[in-house]
């Protein structure tokens, strides 16, 4: 017999507009997205005028270290207190079906409350539900400073499952017609649009079905090809690890002062199968600045001469290469104008980016001054090598049936390993939850 909360999961209480809400004005993309893109947010900042909106609730990171970020910060607090008392919310329970439009595909997703009492962020860590990259410590005080006070969260956390034969949410979309559908609107800034469905009883029970035989131990275990005793892995963070992570600390830090069922001990999030067609993983590149030594004898040193490397023609040979689906360990050299194939023999982790990681954090500490940066696209990775000084690393796109048993097997990923589709398809901002 499973323990009250064995799940990690449960049913959430959530928190909709009413029907004179303008929800396409109301929903707006992850805060931590268009960084070094201010004019994206001025522009939501338009659209949105003076109807209510998520926007006045979160605080875009592109006003991080600038003038308006105390402001904003201040307004966020403001708008929830003033968005409860104005009685412009509709409550709802129960899980919610979300069908996504991007382009020609669609996401399908979960809405569902996580007990962070099964997370646990450190390395190691062995819980049902798992980060997927490094967890900075330092980057969580003034998230936790920030929710803390907080009477709603907003989620833009996203959650991966491994569900292989697409049972959960093929059985999910077969049935939508029969659910309540409880939002349909254009998202803002050429983002698609989106629709929500309430699951029914029936649904539910389906639910709970599925997730129990991804957790079964011994289904775990043969999918994986592990030993029995490997605790099984349900939920792993696809976006929002530090956003996780910080309502996890405030929760570990205020439960022995709380009823066991306070709100704060869930997070609510979407969830997504990690095979979902429209999930696209893409790699992200590695540019090493302001370091004019032989790189490939220094992997050499490093690697202990298990390395094999050879010169290509041209770029385009050398994409070929490295996006060809391989079980050796690739990573693309750019370099003046030159490039190499780079082939780990002896790789140290189950994925390339984290072999390659290990060396090149050994040498920019080596190294002090050069420095080493992430980039997204191929294109860009090019143009930067070019440049005197640097040098360019290509990674391969990792496969989507590594992501789990590699999580499984090394804990989490190398920082930047992947992302998860481009700025445009990230989560917006829609559902609220209560936390105080």
């Amino acid at each position: 017999m499973q323990k009250e909360h064995d799940n990690a999961y449960q049913k959430p209480v959530f928190l909709l507009p009413n029907e004179t809400i303008d929800l396409h004005k109301w929903a707006v993309i992850a805060c931590d997205q268009f960084t070094s893109q201010p004019e994206y947010w001025q522009e939501v900042e338009q659209i949105v005028g003076d109807s209510p909106s998520t926007y006045r609730m979160i605080l875009p990171e592109a006003y991080l270290d600038t003038p308006r970020a105390e402001m904003h910060s201040q307004q966020t607090y403001q708008s929830m207190q003033a968005y409860l008392s104005e009685g412009i919310f509709k409550e709802y329970h129960g899980y919610v079906l979300i069908e996504r439009k991007l382009g020609s595909t669609t996401r399908r997703g979960l809405l569902l409350n996580l007990d962070l009492e099964q997370y646990d962020f450190h390395e190691g860590s062995q819980s049902l539900i798992r980060a997927t990259e490094g967890t900075i410590l330092d980057r969580l005080p003034p998230r936790i400073k920030i929710r803390e006070k907080a009477l709603l969260e907003i989620p833009h956390i996203m959650i991966l499952i491994d569900d292989r034969e697409d049972k959960l949410f093929s059985y999910l979309h077969n049935q939508r017609t029969s659910y309540q559908k409880i939002y349909d609107f254009s998202l803002m800034q050429n983002s698609g649009s989106i629709q929500g469905f309430l699951v029914d009883h029936q649904g539910e029970e389906e639910i709970d079905s599925i997730f129990r035989s991804l957790r079964d131990p011994n289904e775990f275990s043969k999918k994986y090809n592990l030993q029995k005793d490997v605790p099984p892995l349900l939920f792993a963070v696809g976006d929002g690890n530090h956003s996780l992570a910080t309502a996890k600390s405030i929760w570990e830090n205020i439960k022995n002062s709380v009823p066991p069922d306070h709100p704060a001990r869930y997070a609510l999030v979407e969830v997504v199968n990690i095979h979902d067609e429209s999930l696209v993983f893409e790699p992200i590149h590695r540019v090493l600045f302001n370091y004019n030594e032989d790189i490939l004898s220094c992997m050499q040193t490093f690697f202990k001469n298990t390395l094999q490397y050879k010169e290509v023609d041209t770029f385009d040979q050398l994409q070929k290469e490295i996006h060809h689906v391989s079980t050796s360990q690739k990573v693309g050299l750019l370099q003046n104008g030159r490039f190499y194939l780079v082939q780990f023999n002896h790789p140290t982790t189950t994925l390339a980016v984290g072999t390659l990681q290990h060396f090149l954090d050994h040498l920019v500490k080596e190294n002090p001054s050069a420095s080493l940066d992430y980039v997204h696209g191929d294109t860009v990775l090019q143009e930067l090598s070019t440049r005197d000084g640097n040098i360019g690393f290509l990674l391969p796109a990792m496969q989507k049936n590594d992501f789990f048993r590699t999580v499984i097997l090394d804990g989490s990923l190398p920082r930047k390993t992947f992302s998860m589709g481009d700025a445009r398809e990230k989560r917006f901002y829609l559902e609220c939850r209560k936390i105080q």
